[in-house]
């Protein structure tokens, strides 16, 4: 299915500007600018903040005024409302753990890019037919992992990957070894304990080792 869109950014130029992309979960507005600039000084700049927390919002607002070098999208976005609300706030992109075809028709309507999420063929099917062909697999791991995405991509080699759910600098290399994974996206980068400490040098480091590593 070829669908006209009105998205500022492809899906495809999101998967590579980097290997991996953040996965934030932050709780208080003070803490979101601090994080960022962290993440953009180790040269990661899309970062995905999660709805999981009431300040998320705010974060992404913050996030999208006051640093216009990162791009920042809503994670964990489940309906078109919320779709919304990440649109209003400023996000660039957004990204949903799972998907709905009301969910992917506002997003082919809307003005930013949805990366839907799928763990099973079936739901892949259900992209495709409304037009995606860039998505997450999550849960990665306790989905199949490797092994999985592997598989998928016989019968659907067009179709690429962003694995998120159990990523980590251990198994990163596996999955970003695989033709139809271009990036993965992770939350130990920005670990609650870190946000707890205001530990910013530590997001700089892990996020330096993990593009070293990937490399």
């Amino acid at each position: 299915m070829t669908v006209v869109r009105n998205w500022k950014v492809s899906p495809k130029d999101l998967f590579e500007m980097g290997p991996v992309i953040p996965v934030l979960v932050i709780e208080n507005v003070e803490d979101a600018l601090p994080i960022a600039k962290a993440l953009l000084s180790a040269g990661i700049k899309v970062l995905e903040v999660t709805l999981r927390t009431p300040s998320a919002f705010a974060v992404i607002k913050k996030i999208a005024q006051e640093l216009p070098d990162a791009i920042v999208g809503a994670g964990t976005v489940t309906n078109k409302e919320l779709l919304q609300r990440s649109i209003d706030a400023g996000a660039k992109f957004a990204i949903s753990p799972g998907l709905t075809k009301d969910l992917l028709q506002a997003a082919n309507e809307g003005e930013i890019p949805l990366i839907p999420g799928v763990s099973s063929i079936s739901e892949l099917m259900d992209g495709i037919d409304l037009g995606y062909d860039h998505f997450k697999f999550f849960p990665a791991e306790a989905s199949g992992g490797v092994k999985a995405i592997q598989s998928i991509g016989g019968p659907f080699p067009h179709i690429k990957f962003c694995p998120t759910g159990g990523i980590n600098i251990g198994n990163i290399r596996d999955y970003l070894a695989l033709n139809n994974v271009i990036c993965c996206g992770g939350s130990w980068l920005v670990s609650d304990e870190i946000i707890a400490n205001k530990d910013w040098k530590a997001i700089s480091a892990l996020s330096k080792q993990v593009l070293s590593h990937v490399n």
